[in-house]
């Protein structure tokens, strides 16, 4: 099954690229689907999980406000990062269930080692705040 165009249009702006491994973490019924088929297919496969035990390019990592401690979700996402590699922390939008502050990412982020680069809207009721460890390029 091939994403839609919008979908596929969507998943772009996460800039990933055919080939790359892309972690998903933190899925769950509310995740944004058409978001996920646009990424496999840029990536032109499935989306790696918690078990896959290689390096990734990147990793989705969603993240609602009751989902436990971030900064400890963020070490998590980033350990088997490639030295390139960027974390897509995908949020509720404000005003949808579970929202996390933006300074509580900011926060988190700078605790877990990694600097914020862009937030961009992932769908109708997700944001994404892309995360990048010091040493990687914008």
């Amino acid at each position: 099954m091939s994403a839609s165009p919008q979908a596929v249009e969507r998943a772009t702006r996460l800039a990933l690229a055919s080939g790359q491994v892309v972690q998903e973490v933190g899925y769950d019924s509310d995740c944004d689907v058409d978001l996920r088929a646009g990424v496999v297919e840029i990536i032109g496969m499935d989306l790696v999980d918690l078990d896959y035990d290689d390096v990734v390019d990147a990793a989705l990592l969603w993240f609602r406000e009751d989902d436990g401690d971030l900064t400890d979700a963020l070490v998590d996402a980033i350990t088997p990062l490639a030295d390139q590699g960027v974390v897509w922390l995908l949020t509720p939008k404000p005003g949808r269930e579970g929202h996390v502050e933006p300074e509580d990412i900011a926060e988190a982020a700078q605790t877990a080692g990694l600097r914020q680069t862009s937030t961009i809207s992932a769908g109708e009721n997700w944001q994404g705040t892309r995360l990048v460890p010091p040493r990687a390029k914008r």
